[in-house]
């Protein structure tokens, strides 16, 4: 008789990252090349793609409580951004991110939405929420509901939050210049310089070994979610 195979066990609750990770994570960042990474997928595997996916198990349904539209998947591609850099129009042709990237969007899944963004390096966590880049159509949508008295007034409000909510960065502004054609009371003005608006913490990178880490870090993005529910709300919606 022939005894099936039993298939490997999954793990599938989230107590931290593993040291795993942050061997990973130093390793790729000193040795940025295919015959390390070959080397050492075995690492990528148990330190990487593993616990990034227990963690977006973990974190996404806790940020269905702060945003119900909230969407993610486990999957590389699907929340976990692949480890492959693409080089194809860059000059730095390392072939590797040294960062674990992760993020949970709305919408349709695509770069022009809302969303809660999650980095992990060797040394640091970045929380975000919101949007880094606007497209075209966005950004002229962003600037009308900056200009329009309630939206523009709701976004105050929104930034007044998130600031007495913790110490978080707000992020976005590029420009030196206005853009042609819009003007807006000298409260909200500066936005107008944005092409993008985020919220953002920075912690040590030992918080993400904490067996609470996802409670953690669903706090702190419930505390910068003002920010994003506004451009869902006014922007993106």
């Amino acid at each position: 008789m022939v005894k099936a195979k039993t298939a490997p066990l999954v793990e599938t609750s989230f107590t931290g990252f593993p040291k795993q990770t942050f061997a990973f994570l130093s390793g790729i960042a000193a040795h940025n090349e295919k015959i390390w990474f070959d080397a050492n997928r075995d690492l990528y595997e148990a330190g990487y793609v593993a616990p990034a996916r227990a963690f977006v198990e973990a974190l996404g349904p806790l940020l269905r409580e702060v945003s119900p539209s909230v969407q993610f998947s486990s999957k590389v591609n699907g929340s976990l951004q692949r480890v492959n850099r693409d080089i194809r129009f860059s000059k730095d042709k390392r072939p590797y991110k040294e960062h674990l990237n992760l993020w949970f969007w709305h919408n349709d899944k695509s770069w022009d939405t809302p969303g809660f963004w999650f980095g992990l390096g060797p040394k640091e966590v970045q929380l975000s929420v919101g949007m880094y880049g606007l497209g075209k159509e966005r950004l002229d949508s962003f600037r009308q509901s900056i200009v329009h008295p309630r939206s523009g007034k709701a976004l105050l409000a929104a930034v007044a939050d998130v600031r007495k909510a913790g110490d978080y960065e707000i992020g976005g502004k590029t420009r030196k210049l206005m853009p042609r054609g819009f003007t807006a009371d000298a409260d909200r003005a500066d936005y107008l310089l944005y092409d993008g608006l985020y919220a953002s913490a920075t912690l040590p990178a030992a918080a993400a070994a904490r067996p609470d880490f996802a409670k953690l870090a669903a706090s702190h993005f419930k505390k910068m979610w003002p920010v994003g529910k506004w451009l869902l709300d006014e922007v993106a919606g």
